[in-house]
C-alpha cells in the first residue's frame, strides 16, 4: 500500500465530514484511511458509511487521559474528559498504518484537490524522507472556502494584469531561508549544496516561520514510513499542546532531503465556537507555562549536536520569555510568577549559546540580562516602563484607548450611581429602537427620578434633556463605569466590567429570521471571534427583551442565555399601536417632503455577512433596479432607501432622486413602518416587526441560494413561513407592486398565521412594562 493517511478524531462531526470529503478529491487509490477515535460520543456510523470508498481502518483507543500528568483547572475540561490526547491518537495510528508512506491530516482540517498525489510524486520522484505543502488558514468549512477562492480565481482573470503571469520564484530561496542556508553551511561544512539548499528551506518553512512552539505542527507532512520505524520516532504522550514539536525537530535533524511542493495545499481551519467546540490552543490550563518548558527542554535535547537547529529552538524560547512570559512577571498577580517560574525561566535561559543572548538589542536584551542576573525588581520596571511607553503611543495615535484606560484604572472605582441610567442605541449611531421608547416612558411618568445618559455620535435634538456622550470618548466611559442601569440594543463593548449593584437590560434588535451566533455553523461576519466575544459579553446581561415565544426559544440557544428573559413585545413597536398614529405619520410625511397622495414603498435590506470593509463596516450593492420602478410606478409610488445600520456603502440614486429618497440616516425605522404602504425586504428582521401594521410585504431575494445554503442559515423555512411571495427579479417586483391588492387576498389566511405567532404579544404598551420590570416601579 503506498499511503495512510492517519487522522486523529475525539469530537466535531461537521468537521469530520469536511475533512473526508477533501480525501475524496485527491485522485489516488492505493491508500488507507486510518482513523484513530479516541473516546469518542458522537454517533459517525452514517459518515464512516458514506465515505467507506476512502478505505477507512478504524482505531480505537482505550482513554483514560493524557498519560502520567494532571492538567489542574482547565476551562472547559469536559473536552478532556477521557481524551488521550493527539500524540497517543497519532502513535496508534503510526503503528495500525501498512502504507509505504503516512500523511498526518487532523479531523478539523481539509486539504485542497490533487496535494496528496503533487506530495506523493515529490518524494518519489527525489528519493526524499518527507515532502510539505503549502498551510492556508480559515474560519469556514470547506465549502464556503472553495467558493472564496473561486472567486478570487474569478477576480483576477477578470482583472487587467490578467494576461501576464507572476515569475515564479518556487526554486529561490527568501532572505531567511539564505540565512539559514550559511547556518548550516558553517556547521556542516561537508554537506553538499543541494541539500544545504532543501533543507535550509524545511527548516525555515516547518519550524522558523511557525508562530511559537505550539505553532510547529506535523499537519500537512507527508513522511517516509521505514525513515519514522528506522530512527524510532515518536509522539511524546504525556503532552497535551506540544506533542508535535520533539517529532518534528527529530525529522528535521535527521532527514537527509524534505521537500515542499508548492502545489499541495493543507487548510488549517481556526475554530470559531470555542464554547462547544474549542481548538486545543484555546484551551487554558493552571499547566500550559510547565508543558511549555519541558517541551522545550525535550526539543533541545533532541536537536542534540546540530547546533543551528537548537538554536533556532532557543530563539522560539527568547521570543515566548520577551512576549509573554516577562509580561506576566511584571503584571500576573500569582506571585508564583515572581518566585517558582521567574527561577525556572532564569535556569533555561542560562543554558543558551551567549552569542544569541549577545545579538540581542533594547528591550529585549535589557529583560533578558535582568533575568539572567536573577533581579525580578529591575525586570519589572523594564516591563513597566516598556508597555506604558507602548500605551501612550497607542493613546496618541487613537485617543479612544485612553478613554477605555480611564476606565479600567479610575472610573470603576468610584462609586455606582443608583439613579443614573445610560441608553445606548446601534453602537451611538442613533436615537431610536427599544432604548428610545423605554427612556420617554420613564422621562414622562417619572420626572426627576432618574439621570439619563445618552450615547450619540452625532448632534441632534434628544426630548427631555439628557446627558449626551460620544460613544468611546472619556465620558462614555465615566457614565459606563458610574451608572446602575444600562439600556442597550446590541452588544455593549467587549471591556465593560459588571459591578456590584449593576443591572443592565438587553433589548436586542430583532425577532431572527437568520440563524445567530451559536446557532450558526460558520461565522462569516469580519470578526471570526464573534462567538467567543458574544458569549463573553451577554454573561452580563440581566434582562433580555423578546417580542415573542418564538425569538425566547431562539435567544436561548443563539446566546446560551440562561437568565430572565421579558416577553412583553418590542418597546419600539408601541408606536404602531399609538392611538394617534395617523396624526403621527401624517407629520413624518411632511417632515420627509413625500408628496401627499403617492403611495410609498419601503425597501429595507440587509447586509451580506461576507462582504465588508473591516468589522462592523459591510459592503451592500443595490441590485433592485429604480430606473424600471420609476418608468413603470413613478406615477403613483415613491420608494424609501433604508439598508442596515452595518452597510457602509452610500446609495447611488442618480437619475431617479425624485422617486427614491435615501433614508438610511433617519433615526428610527420604526416611523417609517408607520408611513409606509408596503414593504420590501430580503432576509432583514424588519418584517416580523412590519407585520403589527397588518399591510403587505414582499421579499426581494436573488441571492436565496447562496444566503440560506452558505452565509447564516433560517429559523424559518423561507419559502414556505413568511407571509408574502418570494421575488428573484426585478420584473417581479414590478409585478407584484401593480397586483399588490390579489397579493393580499393570495397571503391573508398565511399573514394572519404569522401575525398570532410573531405580533400577538404586542399591546403598546411594551415600554412601560418593561420598565417597571427592570426598574422595579409600582
Amino acid at each position: 500500500m503506498k499511503l495512510s493517511i492517519i487522522i486523529p478524531f475525539h469530537r466535531g462531526t461537521h468537521f469530520l465530514e469536511d475533512c473526508l470529503a477533501s480525501i475524496k478529491d485527491q485522485g489516488i487509490s492505493d491508500f488507507e484511511t486510518v482513523l484513530v477515535l479516541d473516546n469518542i460520543t458522537e454517533d459517525i456510523s452514517q459518515i464512516i458509511k458514506e465515505y467507506e470508498e476512502l478505505n477507512i481502518k478504524i482505531v480505537k483507543l482505550n482513554g483514560g487521559g493524557i498519560k502520567d500528568r494532571n492538567f489542574g483547572k482547565v476551562e472547559n475540561a469536559k473536552f478532556l474528559k477521557g481524551y488521550s490526547g493527539v500524540a497517543a491518537a497519532r502513535n496508534a495510528g503510526i503503528k495500525a498504518a501498512e502504507g509505504e508512506y503516512i500523511y498526518f491530516l487532523d479531523s478539523d482540517d481539509y486539504i485542497l484537490e490533487g496535494s496528496l498525489t503533487y506530495l506523493l510524486n515529490a518524494v518519489e520522484k527525489e528519493q526524499a524522507d518527507c515532502a510539505y505543502g503549502k498551510k492556508s488558514y480559515t474560519w469556514f468549512k470547506r465549502k464556503v472556502y472553495l467558493a472564496s477562492l473561486k472567486k478570487e480565481e474569478d477576480e483576477e482573470e477578470n482583472s487587467e494584469n490578467s494576461e501576464f503571469e507572476s515569475e515564479d520564484n518556487g526554486s529561490q530561496l527568501n532572505k531567511k531561508e539564505i540565512r539559514i542556508e550559511e547556518e548550516l553551511m558553517a556547521a556542516f561544512s561537508g554537506m553538499e549544496e543541494e541539500r544545504l539548499r532543501n533543507m535550509s528551506r524545511a527548516y525555515y518553512n516547518l519550524l522558523t516561520s511557525r508562530k511559537g512552539l505550539l505553532g510547529v505542527s506535523v499537519t500537512g507532512l507527508l513522511v517516509n514510513r521505514h525513515f519514522i520505524n528506522q530512527h524510532n520516532i515518536s509522539f511524546n504522550e504525556k503532552y497535551l499542546f506540544y506533542s508535535d514539536l520533539g517529532f518534528m525537530v527529530q525529522v528535521l535533524k535527521l532527514a537527509r532531503f524534505c521537500h515542499k511542493v508548492e502545489e499541495a495545499v493543507y487548510v488549517k481551519r481556526n475554530h470559531n465556537d470555542p464554547v462547544h467546540f474549542p481548538a486545543l490552543k484555546q484551551l487554558k490550563t493552571e499547566v500550559s507555562f510547565y508543558e511549555y518548558m519541558e517541551s522545550y527542554q525535550e526539543a533541545r535535547n533532541l536537536a542534540g549536536d546540530n547546533q543551528v537547529l537548537r538554536n533556532y529552538i532557543d530563539k522560539k524560547f527568547i521570543t515566548s520569555f520577551t512576549k509573554t512570559y516577562a509580561r506576566n512577571i511584571a503584571r500576573n498577580s500569582n506571585k508564583i510568577w515572581r518566585t517558582e517560574r521567574f527561577q525556572i525561566l532564569m535556569n533555561a535561559m542560562k543554558k543558551l549559546d551567549p552569542s544569541i543572548i549577545n545579538k540581542l538589542k533594547g528591550y529585549k536584551r535589557r529583560i533578558v540580562k535582568a533575568l539572567l542576573s536573577g533581579n525580578v525588581k529591575k525586570l519589572v520596571l523594564y516591563v513597566n516602563l516598556h508597555l506604558g511607553y507602548n500605551k501612550a503611543r497607542k493613546i496618541r495615535k487613537k485617543w479612544r484607548v485612553l478613554s477605555y484606560y480611564l476606565y479600567q484604572h479610575y472610573f470603576i472605582k468610584l462609586p455606582v450611581k443608583d439613579d443614573w441610567v445610560i441608553c445606548e442605541s446601534f453602537f451611538g449611531k442613533s436615537y431610536s429602537d427599544s432604548p428610545k421608547y423605554i427612556y420617554e416612558y420613564l422621562c414622562k411618568n417619572y420626572p426627576g427620578k432618574y439621570r439619563f445618559i445618552w450615547v450619540i455620535n452625532k448632534d441632534i435634538d434628544i426630548p427631555y434633556n439628557p446627558i449626551k456622550v460620544k460613544r468611546f470618548s472619556i465620558r462614555y466611559s465615566y457614565y459606563l463605569a458610574r451608572c446602575k442601569y444600562n439600556i442597550f440594543n446590541v452588544r455593549q463593548p467587549e471591556w465593560v466590567k459588571k459591578r456590584e449593584g449593576n443591572v443592565f437590560l438587553q433589548t436586542w434588535h430583532g425577532t431572527p429570521l437568520k440563524k445567530l451566533v451559536f446557532d450558526q455553523e460558520e461565522v462569516m461576519a469580519a470578526s471570526p471571534l464573534y462567538k467567543a466575544q458574544f458569549y463573553k459579553q451577554s454573561r452580563l446581561w440581566d434582562y433580555l427583551i423578546s417580542a415573542n415565544h418564538f425569538s425566547t426559544k431562539a435567544f436561548r440557544s443563539a446566546f446560551l442565555y440562561e437568565k430572565e428573559i421579558i416577553e412583553y413585545g418590542y418597546p419600539r413597536n408601541d408606536l404602531m399601536y399609538h392611538p394617534d398614529r395617523e396624526e403621527i405619520a401624517a407629520d413624518i410625511k411632511r417632515k420627509l417632503n413625500i408628496p401627499e397622495g403617492k403611495k410609498i414603498i419601503l425597501y429595507a435590506p440587509t447586509w451580506r455577512d461576507d462582504e465588508y470593509y473591516g468589522r462592523g463596516e459591510y459592503k451592500f450593492s443595490l441590485k433592485l433596479n429604480l430606473g424600471l420602478l420609476k418608468k413603470e410606478l413613478g406615477d403613483d409610488h415613491i420608494v424609501l432607501l433604508r439598508t442596515h445600520y452595518f452597510i457602509a456603502d452610500h446609495l447611488d440614486t442618480i437619475g431617479v432622486e425624485d422617486f427614491a429618497i435615501n433614508v438610511s440616516k433617519y433615526d428610527d425605522i420604526t416611523e417609517l413602518y408607520l408611513i409606509s404602504d408596503i414593504l420590501i425586504t430580503d432576509y432583514s428582521s424588519v418584517f416580523f416587526d412590519y407585520a403589527n401594521l397588518r399591510r403587505p410585504i414582499l421579499f426581494y431575494t436573488y441571492d436565496l441560494d447562496k444566503y440560506r445554503d452558505m452565509l447564516r442559515g433560517f429559523y424559518l423555512d423561507i419559502e414556505k413561513d413568511v407571509p408574502g411571495p418570494l421575488l428573484f427579479t426585478d420584473e417581479e417586483v414590478v409585478a407584484a407592486i401593480k397586483n399588490i391588492d390579489n397579493i393580499i387576498v393570495e397571503y391573508k389566511d398565511k399573514y394572519d398565521d404569522f401575525y398570532e405567532k410573531y405580533c400577538s404579544l404586542e399591546t403598546g404598551h411594551a415600554a412601560e412594562m418593561v420598565a417597571k420590570r427592570v426598574f422595579e416601579l409600582e
